[in-house]
């Protein structure tokens, strides 16, 4: 039995809306996995900067020990 143009028509119009929908899924993993990552490489340089913050604060108090007359 042989298809008809309108079933032929069908399925054409049915892969291309599947196609599309995984390619747009795939699209958004991609975003979400971005995003994802430069939510933790911006944290993480969030970290440095208290990490180095807190070290001139103790540089600073121990040179105030070390040298209490330069206040």
């Amino acid at each position: 039995m042989a298809l008809s143009r309108r079933e032929i028509t069908k399925d054409v119009l049915q892969q291309s809306a599947e196609a599309a929908i995984a390619s747009a899924g795939h699209v958004v993993a991609i975003l979400f996995e971005s995003a994802r990552k430069i939510t933790t490489e911006v944290g993480a340089f969030g970290t440095e900067i208290f990490e180095i913050t807190e070290a001139s604060r103790r540089a600073d108090e121990d040179a105030e020990d070390t040298n209490p007359a330069a206040e």
